[in-house]
């Protein structure tokens, strides 16, 4: 019904895209392929950057005084500072970035479950942290979409993070555009989207965009962009999906008929009890915006947050759908 902003995503190029495994593999990742007609990625292989070649040693994350090193334990060779560099130098030049996929667990890319030795030795104790380069996406952008791809095999987090990439793509033009319409126009599609998400700050970025003090767009745009950044930070609550698509239901409570009403709630009992995704009764609301014309549903974007094409019903089974994990308004 919309058409989408595009989303610039940065992506480990060794996710599909290039044989640049240390061990000259490239990673099967068909999520992240599947999203390549829909997306603009930009790859990057941080390890290749340095000039390691394809194949090479292995690297790994050795503590040292307390501090990760990146250490090759066949050669000895110390790539910590080249690493900081690379990752300062490239981090700094990107721009109009929407999101990341990293390789998990890498020593290089990893953004969390990456073995932190106590040594080079065959068989030393590990403990968890962030890969180099991953670690410094963290820090730079710590409030972008921002994944590895195995947990995009969660539905949950998956439907997070592609809502999250788009309202933050469509957003971007905003800013560019430079007009408070725009942004007023922003707020008032994303309205039900971000009532899903966070109510609280639902109301702030309301009385943002109302702009009573008649700041110039300049303080307008970046004072809502932090409080977009923390409304988006988390997936929604169940019961936030929930309410508001019974909210969307009162726009049609005098068209349908009694079996009708009947069979979405029924779709969102499945829901709630973690049987189908919230796509599901979305789909019937969104088929309802077409029947019966419903202007203003048919601009909100929580009934398509990301394009229908993108859609994936397979979990890694663990908390596919209605799951409560927040205590947020």
């Amino acid at each position: 019904m919309r058409e989408a902003a595009k989303p610039n995503i940065l992506v480990s190029k060794c996710l599909g895209f290039d044989h640049c495994r240390y061990n000259g593999e490239i990673i099967a990742a068909p999520f992240v392929q599947k999203m390549r007609p829909y997306v603009n990625f930009t790859v990057v292989c941080p390890e290749m950057a340095l000039g390691l070649g394809v194949p090479r040693e292995f690297l790994r994350l050795v503590a040292v005084e307390g501090e990760p090193r990146l250490l090759q334990p066949q050669t000895g060779l110390d790539h910590t500072e080249r690493m900081h560099a690379f990752a300062a130098s490239f981090l700094n030049g990107l721009a109009d970035v929407d999101g990341f996929i990293l390789k998990n667990r890498s020593p290089s890319c990893g953004l969390n479950d990456v073995k932190v030795y106590t040594s080079t030795k065959k068989g030393a104790a590990a403990l968890k942290g962030q890969g180099m380069f991953g670690g410094a996406v963290m820090e730079s952008f710590p409030h972008l979409a921002t994944e590895d791809e195995g947990r995009l095999n969660n539905f949950r987090i998956r439907e997070h993070f592609l809502t999250k990439i788009y309202a933050l793509a469509a957003f971007r033009q905003v800013k560019a555009s430079g007009a408070i319409k725009d942004l007023v126009q922003f707020q008032a599609q994303n309205k039900l989207l971000l009532m899903t998400y966070h109510q609280t700050e639902l109301r702030a970025l309301g009385r943002i965009v109302a702009n009573p003090d008649k700041r110039p767009f300049d303080q307008v745009v970046a004072d809502y962009e932090q409080h977009l950044y923390s409304a988006l930070a988390r997936p929604p609550r169940c019961t936030s999906h929930i309410n508001v698509l019974m909210h969307a239901l009162g726009y049609f409570s005098d068209e349908l008929s009694r079996e009708e009403k009947a069979f979405f709630l029924d779709a969102l009992q499945r829901y709630r009890e973690g049987k189908s995704p919230s796509s599901t009764p979305r789909s019937l609301i969104r088929s309802w915006i077409v029947r019966f014309g419903q202007e203003y549903l048919a601009q909100q974007t929580c009934f398509e947050p990301y394009p229908e094409e993108l859609l994936e019903l397979s979990d890694s089974g663990k908390q596919m759908a209605c799951v409560d994990q927040r205590n947020e308004p």
